[in-house]
């Protein structure tokens, strides 16, 4: 067991981040942060906080697919049942905003936790099929049931005075608070990739059955990781469900899982900042594009055919590769 350890922590040393590196992502941050203060001045703020809860739902899919490397085509299932049940929690059980979207992320986790369960049994197209049979099983599930509202979804839902005081109706204060989350939520998931338990992440993902070798659990890992990345998935759609003050059968419905892979694919697999770079790229597509109607979904598919035939590392991917040259 010693010297497994031992072992481990060469690996682990060998793959450190250069100082270079870690100053890149410093400055990324920084540039991510100020970027996000001025942005409400020259565009809808409305949009912009829709676009950082989609880059967060992102960031938490590619926590699971950049760093493990396990395809998921069920996402929305966490996304879609957190933002019901904090939409739910809010207009109904009359609950603080911050309860809400607590009651959203548990909602997600306990899913996740049961999903993956039972996907990580499995590997490649086996583990992705099974997680689209069960987000997609969830879907008619919420299409049937009264609470949420079947094809209307829930509507009117009311954003509420976070901690019984800030009166989160006004656009810049709801700005602030979804800028908070955002940021938090990126921090966790680059705090995650970066610790020792990131570090085996990545080794599973690389050669998983030398990281077996080396004495670790991959199974009991991997569920980790996807119980994390459903969980903060469950945050993204919480929050979106109280700034947008709707949860839809959209959230939860296929699709939207299909679209979180593009995000992530456009922006570039595997690295921090490209889902957030992808989600803010498609979402600004598609709101610029939404008079052509159904022809942006063929815009999109070109998008995604032309990333992955040229532009193999997505757009962060490609910026970086160009930077190490």
């Amino acid at each position: 067991m010693q010297a497994s350890s031992s072992s481990t922590a060469g690996v682990v040393v060998a793959r450190e981040p250069s100082f270079l590196q870690r100053q890149g992502e410093v400055i990324g941050f920084v540039i991510m942060v100020v970027a996000l203060i001025v942005a409400p001045f020259f565009t809808y703020p409305l949009f912009l906080m829709q676009a950082m809860c989609f880059a967060l739902f992102a960031c938490a899919f590619n926590l699971l697919i950049g760093y493990v490397g396990l395809l998921s085509f069920g996402h929305a299932l966490y996304f879609g049942w957190a933002s019901y049940l904090a939409a739910h929690a809010a207009k109904v059980w009359g609950f603080n905003p911050e309860f809400a979207i607590l009651t959203g992320t548990l909602t997600a986790a306990v899913c996740g936790f049961l999903a993956g369960s039972l996907a990580i049994r499995r590997q490649g197209i086996y583990f992705a099929m099974i997680t689209l049979a069960l987000a997609q099983m969830m879907y008619f599930v919420a299409l049937r049931m009264k609470f949420t509202g079947g094809e209307d979804g829930i509507q009117a839902v009311p954003r509420g005075k976070l901690f019984g005081f800030i009166d989160l109706s006004n656009d810049t204060t709801m700005y602030i608070f979804v800028m908070v989350v955002f940021l938090a939520g990126f921090l966790l998931i680059y705090r995650i990739i970066h610790s020792p338990f990131g570090e085996v992440l990545k080794a599973i993902r690389e050669n998983e059955p030398r990281a077996i070798s080396l004495g670790y659990k991959t199974d009991r890992y991997k569920l980790i990781a996807f119980v994390l990345s459903a969980t903060l998935a469950g945050v993204a759609g919480s929050t979106k469900a109280i700034t947008l003050q709707i949860a839809s059968l959209t959230d939860v419905n296929w699709p939207m899982s299909g679209e979180v892979v593009l995000m992530t694919l456009v922006g570039g697999l595997g690295t921090i900042f490209g889902p957030v770079v992808g989600a803010f790229v498609i979402l600004a597509m598609q709101f610029k594009l939404s008079s052509v109607g159904e022809w942006v979904l063929v815009i999109q598919g070109v998008i995604f055919v032309s990333c992955v035939l040229l532009f193999r590392r997505g757009i962060v991917g490609e910026i970086a590769a160009l930077f190490k040259r």
